[in-house]
Order: structure tokens, then sequence, then C-alpha cells
């Protein structure tokens, strides 16, 4: 990371901003509506196929279905699951976290945004994780901005959720997006304060804070996509495309907060309150 050239980075102006706003507001009203969906008797792969069916509505494709042979419309993770999970006959339970992550292409431009959803009565020191995590995402997009370091945008997440005796995920990381899924720069959610490239405006990150309970050491399962935590603790995942301005950072799949005072108040907002 710290050697990268930020003239490799895409900087987007005008009509390229607007495309990709409109992607990520439809990929926002699709994760949101879908996340609606996760319920106690619900089956993951239903909720892909209603994921799968708001993107034909909204005239969207998704931006995952495909992409290195990856068969699902979205990611859909549950509990110890990190990212990567592929909806099919699981049932989801109560006491579960399902992660949702809904990825489309709307008129060549990506939006990409995830969030974890807690189902019925979820242990308090799991919705802490969760709240810990959402909480992280806003510490990094504060560090969102132009003439400012990537290194400190990207250790301000683990600098954060490790006061709680948490970890960050090292294998799997945030990234630049735009005309493809994945575009310069990578966004880890651990780094060195001071680290370039230095941040320019018209830049677009989709930051990720992908944080573990216990262990920071993961696996991938036989199906070669869903990876999990070693120790099978849970792990939290939150995600928001943010455009880098003169000003302040602009969160193009903005949305409410889950737990509008972190983790001070642990009752999360049902997700129909986002909507």
């Amino acid at each position: 990371m710290g050697l990268l050239n930020s003239n490799k980075i895409p900087i987007r102006h005008g009509v390229q901003q607007q495309g990709i706003r409109k992607a990520c507001q439809i990929a926002r009203d699709i994760l949101l509506v879908t996340s609606a969906q996760v319920q106690v008797g619900v089956t993951t792969g239903e909720v892909d196929r209603f994921a799968a069916a708001e993107m034909k509505a909204r005239g969207c494709k998704s931006a995952f279905l495909g992409y290195r042979q990856f068969p699902g419309h979205i990611c859909i993770s549950i509990n110890e699951e990190i990212v990567h999970g592929i909806g099919g006959p699981r049932v989801i339970q109560d006491g579960d976290i399902v992660k949702i992550d809904v990825g489309i292409e709307y008129d060549g431009w990506i939006g990409d945004n995830a969030l974890t959803v807690p189902v019925g009565n979820v242990a308090q020191e799991t919705l802490h994780l969760l709240a810990a995590t959402e909480e992280s995402l806003h510490v990094a997009i504060r560090h969102a901005r132009d003439g400012w370091m990537l290194g400190d945008l990207c250790a301000s997440v683990e600098e954060h959720v490790i006061q709680y005796g948490y970890t960050v995920v090292r294998e799997f990381v945030g990234h630049g997006v735009g005309r493809k899924l994945h575009e310069e720069p990578q966004v880890p959610n651990y780094g060195k304060k001071g680290d370039r490239p230095r941040l320019k405006a018209g830049m677009t990150l989709a930051i990720e804070p992908m944080i573990n309970m216990g262990t920071e050491k993961t696996r991938v399962l036989s199906d070669k996509w869903t990876a999990i935590t070693q120790d099978r603790k849970p792990s939290a995942h939150f995600e928001h495309v943010v455009l880098i301005t003169t000003g302040e950072p602009e969160v193009l799949t903005l949305r409410k907060r889950m737990f509008p005072k972190g983790v001070a108040d642990l009752s999360p907002l049902p997700i129909s309150a986002l909507i």
C-alpha cells in the first residue's frame, strides 16, 4: 500500500460522479429491502432470489454473479461466516447475525454496500461486536478527505476495534470502486499511519470493516468462496462507498445507522427504520 502511485487511482468528475452516485443509491435501496427479508425460517437462497428480482425490477444486474465464477446474486454470510457466503438451503435461525453484501452494475457503474442484520434474540456480546464494527466504519469515513493519507484511514479501523478486544480480517479488504467492482487502491482495515497514497477529491472508495470477535485467522470452506473465522466466533461486516470531495466525505450509499449511538446503546434500529 505504501508504494502505490496515487496517479493510478481513478478520479471521477461531473457526469462520472453522477453515474456512480446513482448506482450506489440503487445498491443501497436493494440492500435495505433485501435485508428486511432476513427473518427466522427464511432460507439464504430465498433472500438471494429476492435480491435478484429487485435488481431486475430496478434495471440493474448483480456485480457479483459470475465474478470469478461466483454463483450468487449477493453475498449472504451467517455468524462465523465473514464474507462471500452463497445463498442456498440454510435456514436463518433466531439469534443469528446475517451479513448481506449487495453489489450491482447500473449503466456501466458499480454500487457496493453491506450490513449485518441481527435476527431475533441476539446475544448482547454479539450486538456489541456489530455496534463496534459499524462505528469503526464511520470512524474511517471521517478520514476520507482530500489531502489525507490512506494509511491513516486504514489504521483508524483497527485502532478503534482493538480497544474492545476485537480483531480485523487481513485476507479481505476494501477497494476502489467505479467502472469495475475492484479498482485501485486496496483499502485494508489495518495499516500504518502516514502511508501513501494521498487521497484526492474524486476518488471513490468502498470502505468495509470486517471485524472478528475472536481470532483474526480465517479459512475458506469447500465451496471455495465462504470465508469463516478459524475459531468459529462471530464476525461482523458493514460497508459504504465514499466519494472524496474538497470538503466533507460524501457517503454514496448513505443510510441511517443501525446503532445510532454505537456501543453506548446496543438497541439496534429495525431494518424497517433504515429504509
